[in-house]
């Protein structure tokens, strides 16, 4: 018999809120977390819109100095470990071995800031002036260095990078890796800071990008006919993952189970996926495999849901190939229609959604639907959150280079 994986702790960062409880709701009440921005003059670019974090001050978690040469992928990343260590009450626990905590803590970009930073220094001053502090900075598994630094944690620790799926992997192998016995505890999840000059124009040039600047507002719209790009956004999540006797053992509050998780690759194309969804299909069947239930148990669907046209077209195709007649039945959201795209934090966050989903027995809309596009014919929740029974929730995260994640998780009982 596998092991059982359960979650005691969670924290969040997101364009809509600063913590779980604030993110949870604001997208129950439809908010919109996406505006024109302000991190830096953004008026040469195309698109001039983003979902960024409001309100965060890093010397809320690192002193000034610190801050000054921290990107802000780690600092989310320091804030939402600590908002879900301290959820979890592990560090109170006397019988803790900090030998066997792993912490799986990914970024899809890293700290593109700092290389646009130092590029400029380097070009204006010379190599003698680039910090010292350039490659520790910007490589992204620096984030899960300085979770496991600032909690003294000696367990596994590696960063996975998969682009878009980054969040959802993390917590998927996060959960494999306690069913090994390797640790008891992990810190698992996505950090992303990529709302960077460098970073938007990137996206811009792929055409990639919502260019509704002069309506921010309803730019992202998952699955809508006149959905015109994704939207960019920075945020994080992190889960505190441990195996069941673990968390009995220290009678932690358990808030839900990990039930399954799947992966594979689309062996197509850098960006795009392939039109008949192959391998979001094989990725949501492995993780049904995985959990060991049915297509018609799952309750509840969190879409990767992006607002481009050739994802959300060929994601609701797949989930139409893997639910049969049951994929008119459950419903589908996109929590991308209010927080944006954020990135490598984002499947870590949605994964987030599906806990407090199956906790609470609520769904979140999708923002800024009002008729679906082509092939999109699913129930998308649309502009206002359902209360249903929340069993099983799936969540799909589908990434550049065609790397699929999809993690299951359901109600503790």
């Amino acid at each position: 018999m596998k092991k059982r994986i359960v979650i005691t702790g969670m924290g969040a960062l997101t364009p809509v809120g600063n913590n779980v409880n604030d993110t949870w709701q604001a997208l129950q009440e439809g908010k919109n977390g996406i505006g024109r921005i302000t991190l830096f003059d953004a008026s040469g670019h195309s698109t001039q819109i983003a979902g960024e974090i409001k309100g965060f001050d890093p010397t809320d978690v690192v002193d000034k100095k610190e801050a000054r040469r921290m990107p802000r992928f780690i600092q989310y990343g320091l804030k939402v470990a600590r908002e879900a260590i301290g959820q979890s009450g592990i560090m109170n626990y006397a019988g803790l071995n900090k030998d066997r905590v792993a912490v799986l803590l990914g970024s899809g970009i890293g700290g593109i800031n700092v290389i646009e930073e130092q590029q400029m220094v380097l070009a204006e001053k010379g190599p003698g002036k680039v910090s010292p502090f350039l490659i520790p900075m910007l490589i992204p598994n620096m984030a899960g260095a300085f979770v496991s630094i600032k909690y003294g944690f000696r367990g596994p620790n590696f960063t996975i990078v998969t682009a878009c799926a980054t969040g959802t992997h993390s917590i998927g192998e996060g959960m494999k890796l306690l069913m090994r016995g390797d640790a008891d505890v992990c810190i698992a999840g996505g950090t992303e800071g990529a709302v960077t000059p460098l970073g938007l124009a990137g996206f811009c040039s792929a055409q990639s990008l919502s260019e509704r600047n002069d309506d921010p507002e309803h730019a992202s719209r998952p699955f809508d006919r006149d959905r015109t790009g994704f939207v960019m956004a920075d945020g994080a999540g992190i889960m505190v993952l441990e195996t069941l006797e673990h968390a009995q053992a220290r009678k932690a509050v358990i808030l839900a189970e990990m039930a399954g998780y799947g992966c594979s690759d689309d062996a197509y194309h850098i960006t795009a996926m392939p039109a008949d969804g192959a391998g979001a299909i094989l990725c949501m069947k492995n993780a049904l495999a995985d959990a060991g239930i049915e297509p018609g148990e799952v309750s509840y669907i969190n879409a990767h849901g992006t607002s481009t046209d050739l994802n959300d077209r060929t994601e609701s195709k797949a989930i139409k190939a893997v639910f049969g007649d049951a994929a008119y039945r459950i419903p589908v959201s996109s929590t991308k229609s209010m927080t944006g795209h954020m990135l490598g934090g984002t499947g870590a966050v949605e994964g987030i959604v599906c806990a407090l989903s199956c906790m609470n027995n609520v769904i979140h809309p999708t923002r800024n639907f009002v008729q679906g596009g082509e092939g999109c014919d699913l129930d998308y929740v649309p502009n206002t959150k359902r209360a249903t029974e929340v069993n099983y929730a799936l969540s799909n995260s589908f990434g550049f280079g065609g790397h699929n994640a999809t993690i299951i998780l359901k109600k503790y009982r």
